[in-house]
């Protein structure tokens, strides 16, 4: 399974951050990158600074033939269209896409992208996102499942919930 976080805390040419979703996501398609389900979305304060405007986050989980750094360039190019700019870092964005997971794969960046994603499993705004469309997720560095990881970060503090915004 591939997973793939989505975060927005700006709107985009395409609208709201629940327009942007669907928006990249037929822009991914288009890149050979079918999304197989989408989550509920589910909002969390920005971080580091909880005054800018809160996210909305999902994840999709995919299917493709690219391979993992392909796919890191295609989630890329899709965040510059609609308007992403990574000049600071954690700055309020209208797209962020983020490969979670990619078949369970661990990978070191020399070889490609960080898999898994190196801070996902401490982030309840992905983690609960996730459970939604893999909802026996392990973690393929520690073998945790994701609703453990999910319960550690919200005893941190890390939350997120569900926004009750439609994707369509």
């Amino acid at each position: 399974m591939i997973l793939i976080a989505l975060g927005a805390n700006q709107n985009s040419p395409a609208g709201s951050p629940a327009a942007t979703f669907a928006a990249a996501l037929e822009r991914l398609a288009a890149r050979g990158v079918a999304a197989l389900a989408v989550s509920r979305l589910f909002t969390s304060p920005a971080w580091p600074d909880p005054s800018e405007p809160p996210f909305t986050n999902a994840v999709a989980a995919v299917e493709t033939a690219l391979s993992p750094a392909e796919l890191m360039a295609a989630l890329h190019a899709v965040e510059a269209e609609f308007g992403r700019e990574r000049r600071v870092p954690n700055a309020p964005r209208p797209l962020d896409l983020d490969l979670i997971d990619y078949e369970g794969r661990v990978e070191s960046p020399l070889s490609g992208p960080i898999l898994p994603h190196p801070r996902a499993v401490e982030r309840a705004f992905v983690l609960a996102p996730l459970l939604d469309v893999a909802p026996d997720w392990r973690d393929p560095v520690s073998g945790r499942l994701g609703r453990e990881l999910l319960k550690t970060a919200e005893a941190l503090g890390n939350r997120a919930f569900p926004a009750h915004i439609n994707l369509s």
